[in-house]
């Protein structure tokens, strides 16, 4: 997409993120590059149990954020459907990351119910790089609790943030 083509553009890459990843860091870092926006959507799941509330997942990110100068990039929590949310902060794009056949699976699904909802709104789905291909937050929450190094899967303000959480 072509700096004229992009004029303008808002994506938003929504997920839980609990905790955010590296990978989680390499899709919005690639998506910000093709929009004049990108909102990170970080959902506030009323009804799910986290191990980082909202507030703190939003300050994750924003801490992560600032430190790459990621000047484009923005941060907000949302409860609502993904593309009311989207419509509503005058977005045009979804960005998705997938990792494996079984996401593709589960965006593929997502991405045509979203269209069928909402087919002013297109959704972007960025391939993650080998190195992060088998990281998932629920995977590193797991080893961590177990005392593994995960260290080199997060940003190291969320590797802090997540230390703490499990420290006794």
């Amino acid at each position: 997409m072509s700096n004229e083509e992009k004029r303008g553009q808002i994506a938003v890459y929504p997920g839980s993120f609990d905790p955010l990843t590296n990978g989680h860091l390499d899709i919005a870092r690639r998506a910000a590059q093709h929009f004049d926006t990108l909102i990170i959507a970080v959902y506030a799941f009323p009804d799910k149990n986290l191990l980082f509330p909202v507030d703190e997942r939003v300050s994750l990110w924003q801490e992560v954020i600032a430190s790459e100068e990621m000047t484009n990039v923005r941060v907000e929590k949302f409860t609502a459907l993904l593309v009311d949310y989207v419509r509503s902060i005058g977005g045009q794009a979804i960005i998705k990351g997938l990792r494996s056949p079984n996401d593709f699976e589960a965006e593929f699904q997502q991405g045509l119910m979203n269209r069928k909802l909402a087919p002013e709104i297109e959704t972007f789905c960025l391939l993650t790089n080998l190195e992060q291909l088998f990281v998932s937050s629920s995977l590193l929450k797991e080893v961590a609790r177990m005392g593994g190094d995960v260290t080199d899967m997060l940003p190291p303000v969320v590797m802090k943030a997540l230390q703490h959480k499990l420290s006794p």
